[in-house]
């Protein structure tokens, strides 16, 4: 293992007399700094240092193998699904009449995903190319939903999703472009792509797009480590002319708190309707220009999370997230950093190996399963403008794009019986056989799945 063998044995030593640690978990009801700190204890900050070492101030992190200890057990792909844990916030936005108030439900759906996190400065796993996370929600009053996201591409990184509830008539399609760089006595992870959210009831309004904030990692060389949100995040819909640019606020050196946002509200000609305040880890704040009243638009606090259903990982293919990185993610519960850094060096070594195949015999790396190029973009390989009008049909289009030959079950903890293909099913997608797609490539298909309970 190179740079990280001795320091690794040693602490895993220590890890391996203590008692097993709890899973992080999250932190719905605490905002502040306390739950985005992390105090590292001597042997793993050598290894940071060892690390930081080797670094320059403005260098390109991304193929730098970080510490097992800094990871948080899940891969990105996964942790994604944050931002659709309170769908309840969207869910009927699109038959309303007023356009001012479908835009305050995407601002506030967007918003309320950032509290979900783990305690202290943690990263989730990179993806591999082609791995994917997929799963299904099943929410109370009988609707339900679907997430596919795909490593589309790996340098540079590229992570695409789409995520679509037939009932509640929300689709939405995005892709993550992290681009980290060392700053010194902190690292940045530079969020671009975007977020695009559709009202299917409301095809006038065309998308609403969402940039992200970018990341900053603060005290990697001395202090007290701590992760903040910074810069601008704009949400906006080209159609409607409503627009608020959210500024995530990081601490000064003197004045000023954490975790803190403020941004305008702009209706069509740029007119002022709002402020917006408060805290993404806590509570958040619209005050009405026009009448104005102060009103909370999120708690944190009082927050319940969609419960994800996936497969069993036994059932998952293997390039699927929690199959993949399952011994990874299992060290890392147990604090076993040695098991932890075997089990990431075994599934990046396999990945050399197939590349260096590839190379030798002149092969392409395979091209995405579930996403094409558009543009900049990268959209699910569905004619999302040819979408069936009819909720039971469109659900099974997208239960067959996005599941093979089962879907899982309802669940509360992460994991759902699959539901499996009836003698009469319609045919659902896997990675097998091969069919035509929106942009006339092949894409795999499989066996049937029954249509979904409710």
């Amino acid at each position: 293992m190179g740079l990280l063998s001795t320091s690794i044995e040693t602490l895993s030593s220590r890890s391996r007399r203590s008692s097993a640690a709890p899973p992080p978990k999250d932190l719905s009801e605490e905002d502040g700094r306390d739950a985005d700190m992390s105090t590292l204890d001597k042997d793993e900050g050598n290894i940071l240092l060892s690390l930081i070492s080797q670094l320059r101030p403005g260098m390109d992190l991304t193929k730098i193998a970080l510490p097992t200890f800094v990871l948080e057990p899940r891969s990105l792909l996964e942790r994604i699904t944050d931002f659709f844990s309170h769908p309840d916030l969207i869910f009927g936005a699109g038959n309303d009449p007023d356009a001012r108030q479908r835009f305050m439900s995407v601002l506030t759906f967007y918003l309320s995903g950032w509290h979900i996190k783990p305690r202290g400065v943690k990263k989730p796993y990179n993806p591999i190319l082609n791995e994917f996370f997929r799963c299904a929600y099943y929410y109370p009053d009988g609707s339900s939903g679907y997430y596919v996201a795909e490593q589309v591409s790996h340098h540079p990184p590229i992570s695409a999703f789409f995520y679509v509830s037939p009932k509640n008539g929300i689709l939405i399609t995005g892709e993550l472009k992290p681009k980290s760089k060392f700053l010194g006595n902190s690292a940045a992870t530079i969020m671009e792509g975007e977020d695009r959210v559709r009202f299917l009831q409301r095809p006038e309004d065309g998308e609403y797009s969402i940039t992200m904030p970018n990341t900053y990692a603060r005290g990697i060389l001395f202090g007290k480590m701590i992760l903040e949100l910074g810069d601008l995040s704009t949400v906006k819909n080209d159609q409607t002319d409503y627009s608020c640019d959210v500024d995530f606020k990081t601490k000064g050196w003197i004045s000023g708190g954490y975790n803190l946002i403020g941004g305008r509200v702009k209706g069509p000609g740029g007119r002022d309707l709002g402020e917006l305040s408060g805290m993404w880890s806590g509570v958040m704040d619209f005050a009405d220009k026009d009448t104005s009243k102060k009103a909370a638009i999120f708690d944190a606090h009082n927050s319940k999370t969609a419960p994800k259903s996936v497969l069993p990982e036994e059932e998952q293919e293997v390039n699927e997230s929690r199959r993949l990185w399952s011994k990874l993610t299992a060290a890392i519960k147990l604090s076993d950093m040695v098991a932890a850094q075997e089990a990431k060096s075994e599934v990046e070594e396999h990945q050399r190996t197939l590349r260096s195949e590839r190379e030798a015999t002149g092969e392409p790396a395979p091209g995405p399963h579930y996403f094409r190029p558009v543009g900049e973009k990268w959209m699910p390989q569905l004619d999302l403008d040819a979408l069936p009008k009819d909720v039971d049909e469109l659900e099974a289009v997208v239960t067959k794009f996005i599941f093979g030959d089962k879907v899982p079950g309802p669940s509360t903890d992460g994991s759902g019986t699959p539901m499996r293909c009836g003698p009469n099913a319609h045919h659902h997608r896997s990675h097998g056989h091969k069919t035509k797609t929106s942009n006339g490539t092949t894409s795999p298909e499989s066996a049937a799945s029954p249509p979904i309970s409710r």
